[in-house]
């Protein structure tokens, strides 16, 4: 199994973990206020309308909520939601089975929808755009088209990789949601809620302690969260403070602002193997035994975000803030010389 099958495993079982603390109602979800605002209307113009909310796309980095929000709209809606992942769509057949168990009103979310196979994906547009099912059944010579309607149904798809989509299946969402990291303070928030639903106490500096170092993703702050708790219960405190958080998260390898053993691992390679950069990411990959999709959609995406590392025409580069967050002295690149 490859790492980046192993981070997929990881995910769905994070999700299946954390389903008990999700929030149900639009009203309840912390943090992306635009992209929350805009849907609340969305869906209540729907609403009026007696109609289907058209299709949507979010998009972002992996635990920003995407899951979440999918819920959300089909609870908004009063609708039942179908869950499927691209990777597990892997024939025409497994699209056609999927769909044609959609109910008036449904929703349907498709995860990873970018790693949906490009002959599959061309069912999708009728069925998004007329809401229709057509199947060419039969072999070469002796082939016919099957058109089966379906009920009008709203398809949530959900990516890291937006880019990758093309352009005939993007421009059949009709409403598009970039998803933005968290600010500690919406984590905190978060953890605080977790803490309440858990029935794990908090303190407040604990809990922003936790927030501050989880990424801007609350994915990884309600994980950590569990960890941290693991640590108070074994110390036998009744609540979960400041000390046995920053005893855990040392413990765990996570720094004051959220990176790990993997980020580190990342910069100093092309600190100390590719004089800083600028170089491939296949490259980095094969020094540090990851995936290249891994890199780009778990890590990239953060240090990005943080400063630490840039991406130019000719490949990745510390920064002059990545130098001094690994405490290192600043080396040339070939390319400054």
């Amino acid at each position: 199994m490859s790492k980046n099958e192993v981070f997929v495993e990881e995910k769905l079982s994070d999700d299946i973990a954390l389903e008990n603390i999700r929030p149900e109602t639009i009203d309840d979800y912390i943090g992306q206020s635009d992209v929350k605002d805009n849907i609340k209307v969305f869906i209540e113009s729907a609403k009026m309308r007696g109609e289907s909310l058209d299709h949507v796309l979010l998009y972002g980095p992996p635990g920003l909520g995407k899951t979440t929000l999918a819920h959300i709209i089909a609870n908004e809606l009063g609708s039942n939601i179908k869950m499927a992942s691209g990777p597990s769509i892997e024939k025409s057949g497994d699209l056609a089975a999927i769909l044609s168990t959609l109910e008036p009103g449904d929703v349907l979310f498709i995860d990873e929808i970018h790693r949906i196979p490009s002959f599959v994906e061309e069912i999708l547009y009728s069925a998004m755009e007329d809401f229709v099912l057509d199947i060419i059944v039969g072999s070469e010579g002796n082939s016919r088209n099957i058109r089966i309607n379906l009920p009008p149904f709203t398809l949530v798809g959900a990516t890291t990789r937006a880019g990758d989509l093309t352009a005939p299946l993007r421009d059949r969402f009709g409403i598009m949601a970039k998803m933005q990291y968290y600010t500690p303070e919406e984590l905190d928030l978060i953890v605080k809620r977790t803490a309440r639903v858990l029935e794990a106490p908090i303190s407040s500096d604990a809990s922003f302690e936790l927030a501050s170092r989880s990424r801007g993703t609350p994915r990884i702050a309600n994980r950590m969260f569990k960890r941290v708790r693991d640590f108070a219960i074994v110390d036998g405190k009744s609540e979960i403070d400041l000390e046995v958080t920053k005893k855990a998260l040392e413990r765990l390898k996570v720094d004051s602002i959220g990176l790990d053993d993997t980020d580190y691992q990342l910069l100093k390679t092309i600190v100390e193997k590719f004089n800083g950069g600028p170089v491939g990411v296949e490259s980095i990959a094969s020094v540090i035994g990851e995936e290249v999709t891994t890199i780009e959609d778990v890590y990239e995406p953060y240090l990005l975000q943080t400063g630490l590392l840039k991406r130019t025409s000719r490949g990745r580069v510390v920064t002059d803030k990545g130098y001094k967050h690994l405490n290192l002295s600043y080396q040339n690149s070939l390319f400054d010389q």
